[in-house]
């Protein structure tokens, strides 16, 4: 039942893409992230184990992003800047929190992305739907990498795969990314941890 659904979900996806488009260069990927600073969509993530959730997710370079899951999960995952923290709205333990810059995440939240960097992007591949990169952290490649894919005119960004540098991988399928947006640095707070929750 989950590999149905996980098959439907990709089927729709696809569907939706535009017509064959030429591969997409690294300085137009790096241009069109650079484009904007905020955004909002929905997103449904594929888990390593085959379940399913959706949400919202909200951006705010550099170095933001919330995800707020829908019901059933009572789930938020927030990077406040430094941090990446998971609040668990049914666990009566307080949130655990981790260095932003120990994952892939903060490839795509840099104030600058720069996909030229030497040794960061390992492959670079077009289905002629969709460009797909793949992406490191050229000095620390042992916190994992982050596989974006993108459809062209205009260029946007649909989905990213994050590998945590242990084999697991969670997909993240996007909606349509609505750039430009209002977004406070409150909803960017991770609730009940200090600077001093840091798991270095």
């Amino acid at each position: 039942m989950k590999t149905l659904r996980i098959l439907l979900i990709a089927a729709t996806t696809l569907a939706a893409l535009p017509a064959a488009a030429e591969k997409l260069s690294l300085a137009e990927i790096s241009q069109y992230l650079n484009s904007f600073r905020t955004a909002s969509g929905e997103f449904t993530q594929i888990n390593d184990d085959g379940t399913i959730s959706t949400g919202q997710i909200f951006i705010k370079r550099p170095g933001k992003v919330r995800f707020e899951y829908n019901p059933p999960e009572d789930m938020q995952v927030i990077a406040d800047g430094t941090r990446v923290g998971i609040i668990d709205g049914k666990s009566n333990t307080r949130p655990e929190a981790y260095p932003l810059h120990r994952t892939p995440l903060k490839i795509i939240l840099a104030r600058k992305v720069d996909f030229s960097r030497e040794r960061m992007v390992t492959g670079h591949d077009s289905d002629d739907k969709t460009t797909t990169v793949r992406a490191q952290d050229p000095d620390n490649p042992e916190y994992g990498s982050l596989e974006l894919v993108f459809t062209a005119n205009p260029v946007e960004l649909r989905q990213w795969v994050v590998d945590d540098g242990s084999g697991s991988r969670t997909t993240v399928v996007l909606g349509d990314l609505e750039t430009g947006v209002r977004l406070d640095d409150d909803a960017f707070v991770i609730p009940g941890v200090g600077a001093d929750r840091i798991d270095r």
